[in-house]
């Protein structure tokens, strides 16, 4: 099978949307697909006209009735181009979260993305997307669901965290939260809600980019600087892959207060290390972390089966509640270590890269038995 990957900028980047296509790329390849990656310009999804003119010549280059899969954030930022290829390529939207569902752009930014995306999946031939949620988001795109596959993020075989080291004079518990600070991760409400925790046994490592959303940055180390937290948090920056496996090696909780996400990969990572989880409810981490719930106890009904819940979760920007789940799980021994047994039990259950990639090769090569079409019009 031969297939063409398009993405804006550079494979390389180091955000959970980059790493599942990478690790789709391998994973095909490793299966002896053929796959051709193209990188678009780095100003998508608000791009120039020359990276526009860039990526139309991209495009064209493509083999008649070859697939193409476009990451989201560029396909739904170029309809016009993608429109005038439909007829002859397998275009394959591959879309992690709505351009229009950005935390922190304004609603006539938002009306843009909303109709220019909305003209771009109406010209692929199928939409993939890596949580469910997104299905219900893209109802409002007019994108029928059996036009859509949910094709969901894996996770390695990873050896459990063997947390912070204890000591008589070692009695901080690390906590890691693994984001670009950038405004949709939530990190102005997690410093906010430890201020507010009455316990001091605690310091967080704050690993991901520095530079997606330099404001944003700003903002967070005045935030730290106000609250006399910046010798207990740690602004690591985007950490290279044997750095950040000994991140999550040396923590004890991981936590993410998150506004929106489509699944949750970081969360999944933590759970794979066997760490417990403190989040909020969006995207498929109430899944995640609840999935282990049920041990199996066939002597006991359902209502007296032991809680096995891998974590505290919160609503999304709500602080009180944040601080409150923080509290609970630093001052309460018993409380953490039952966490951490959910998670044990959950990285069992937690699906591979490799199952991932299967059933990312099925949805394509059905794909590739179907005809190029001149897009879709849903009313």
């Amino acid at each position: 099978m031969k297939l063409t990957v398009i993405v804006p900028g550079r494979l390389g980047t180091r955000t959970g949307g980059y790493e599942y296509d990478r690790r789709m790329i391998a994973g095909l390849r490793n299966r002896g697909w053929s796959v051709d990656v193209r990188e678009l310009d780095e100003t998508f999804p608000r791009p120039t006209a020359a990276a526009l003119d860039a990526a139309a010549h991209v495009l064209a280059a493509i083999p008649d009735r070859a697939t193409a899969v476009i990451d989201g954030l560029a396909l739904g930022a170029m309809p016009a181009e993608v429109e005038r290829e439909t007829s002859r390529l397998r275009i394959v939207a591959l879309v992690h979260l709505p351009l229009a569902a950005e935390i922190g752009i304004d609603r006539d930014t938002a009306a843009r993305f909303e109709s220019s995306e909305r003209r771009a999946l109406t010209a692929a031939a199928l939409v993939v997307v890596t949580g469910k949620t997104t299905v219900t988001a893209l109802a409002g795109y007019g994108v029928a669901r059996d036009r859509i596959e949910i094709v969901e993020p894996g996770t390695d075989r990873v050896p459990l965290a063997h947390g912070s080291p204890a000591s008589p004079l070692h009695n901080e518990l690390h906590l890691l939260s693994v984001a670009a600070l950038c405004p949709g991760k939530g990190h102005d409400v997690l410093f906010r809600a430890l201020a507010m925790v009455p316990q001091h046994n605690w310091r967080l490592t704050c690993a991901g980019s520095l530079e997606r959303h330099p404001p944003t940055l700003e903002r967070l180390r005045a935030q730290l600087r106000a609250d006399g937290l910046e010798d207990r948090v740690s602004l690591a920056g985007e950490l290279d892959a044997a750095a950040l496996a000994a991140c999550y090696d040396s923590a004890d909780v991981f936590v993410l207060a998150t506004l929106h996400e489509t699944y949750g990969m970081a969360v999944a990572e933590a759970l794979a290390h066997g760490l417990p989880v403190i989040s909020t409810t969006t995207g498929a981490i109430p899944e995640l972390v609840r999935s282990g719930a049920r041990l199996p106890a066939a002597s006991l009904p359902p209502s007296r089966q032991p809680d096995q819940s891998a974590g505290l979760l919160v609503p999304p920007d709500d602080v009180d509640a944040l601080a409150d789940a923080l509290s609970r799980v630093l001052a309460d021994a018993r409380l953490r270590e039952r966490l951490a047994a959910g998670a044990r039990l959950v990285r069992d259950r937690l699906p591979t890269w490799e199952a991932a990639v299967g059933k990312m090769a099925a949805v394509l090569e059905r794909v590739g038995d179907r005809p190029a079409q001149a897009g879709h019009h849903e009313g």
